[in-house]
């Protein structure tokens, strides 16, 4: 797997930790962190392309194995990961 930027500290809300599995969280973030956006539409793909060698902020859309959305957001600076359910944003 290639890594394409540093995930900083990785946090989950209490929502997201109480909901999705473990093994879920853990395969959606190496996705992540190799340039998999997952589900997101087109123009978040593009973004995220634009984003990546700026230094912006990105944004992944993923499924749990119960078909739950969820969302990985890697902030600007690269300081933090958040994982999160649509409604915890």
């Amino acid at each position: 797997m290639t890594v394409k930027f540093e995930l900083g500290r990785t946090v989950i809300t209490p929502n997201a930790l109480n909901t999705l599995h473990d093994d879920d969280i853990q395969s959606s973030l190496r996705r992540h962190v190799a340039g998999d956006w997952g589900n997101c539409g087109p123009e978040d793909w593009r973004e995220n392309e634009f984003s990546l060698p700026r230094h912006l902020r990105l944004f992944s859309v993923y499924e749990d194995r119960n078909g739950t959305k969820f969302w990985i957001i890697t902030e600007a600076d690269r300081s933090a990961t958040t994982i999160l359910l649509p409604e915890d944003y």
